[in-house]
């Protein structure tokens, strides 16, 4: 395999065709046709059905899209840094993470990290835990924002000061909304909306909650400003960290805590064994100005 076979690959699985995926390359479809064929020789595995107008991808052809697509991105990537490492500070930094308000604190870090080299940009994936690890080991995300526990063979970390707080969100005007707090005995009677990355076993054991058969799930998400509309709507409680959805002002929504209290840390990771860029290293040094002197 090679890079440009990657790319010709990639644009035939973008395009569903490989007429249309040759006028973009602006090269012949003899020509494509005959180098996916190599390709196909080259692996020892059918990487496309054909059919009379499109292409569909078999599962050795969808494998090869999430590789490719990978490595084309690290190779693009790599090929940035060493353009720009005889130039000022800058480039690209790349940040994974869920929802948390605990990003303020970065979003600090990185204009400071601006105000210092304006050449410095900034990179945000969202997605849950196992995309975003996923994606840092892939060596496509320079950091990742993890809640507790994660892998500490593989990563070196700062923690943020502070953690986030389990609760729910409800109507404003919803009889519970009367409450101080929630306890374990109240949030298993009610109709409940949780994300679908959320552990019951870990983050919610010591409750005696240890998966959704003990609680009352009417639905999932995965991002909170979606689940939020169901709440106001009235289709159930969304059981969420606080500070998420900003619930000020005229908002028909509202937080309760669960009590006993209960906390998810967090910490900013990287791989141990990667060099980190120059942008990467300067957002670093921000990063723990911020998460260390908060």
């Amino acid at each position: 395999m090679n890079l440009r076979v990657l790319r010709y690959f990639l644009a035939v699985v973008e395009e569903e065709s490989i007429t249309g995926a040759a006028d973009i390359l602006m090269i012949s479809q003899p020509t494509l046709s005959r180098q996916l064929r190599e390709l196909e020789e080259e692996l020892g595995k059918q990487l496309f059905i054909r059919g009379s107008r499109t292409i569909t991808l078999t599962p050795e052809g969808e494998l090869l899209r999430d590789r490719a697509q990978e490595i084309i991105e690290l190779t693009d990537r790599t090929k940035t840094e060493l353009t720009e490492m005889d130039e000022p500070v800058g480039g690209p930094v790349f940040i994974g993470a869920g929802e948390t308000d605990a990003m303020r604190l970065l979003a600090q870090a990185a204009k400071d990290t601006r105000d210092r080299y304006p050449r410095v940009r900034f990179h945000m994936y969202s997605g849950d835990a196992a995309d975003v690890v996923a994606q840092l080991d892939a060596g496509l995300l320079d950091f990742a924002v993890l809640f507790e526990p994660w892998d500490t063979t593989k990563f070196a970390c700062v923690d943020f000061p502070a953690a986030d707080v389990w609760g729910v969100l409800m109507r404003r005007d919803d009889p519970m909304a009367a409450r101080h707090d929630i306890t374990a005995d109240d949030l298993k009677t009610m109709p409940l909306l949780v994300s679908r990355q959320t552990r019951f076993d870990r983050e919610f054991g010591a409750w005696g909650i240890t998966g959704e058969q003990d609680l009352t799930i009417v639905g999932t998400y995965n991002l909170l400003n979606n689940a939020a509309l169901m709440v106001s709507e009235g289709l159930g409680y969304a059981l969420t960290l606080d500070r998420i959805i900003n619930i000020s002002g005229d908002s028909d929504l509202t937080f309760r805590p669960l009590a006993p209290r209960l906390e998810a840390k967090l910490s900013l990771v990287w791989k141990t064994n990667r060099r980190l860029s120059r942008a990467a290293a300067a957002f670093l040094e921000s990063a723990r100005e911020r998460l260390l002197g908060a």
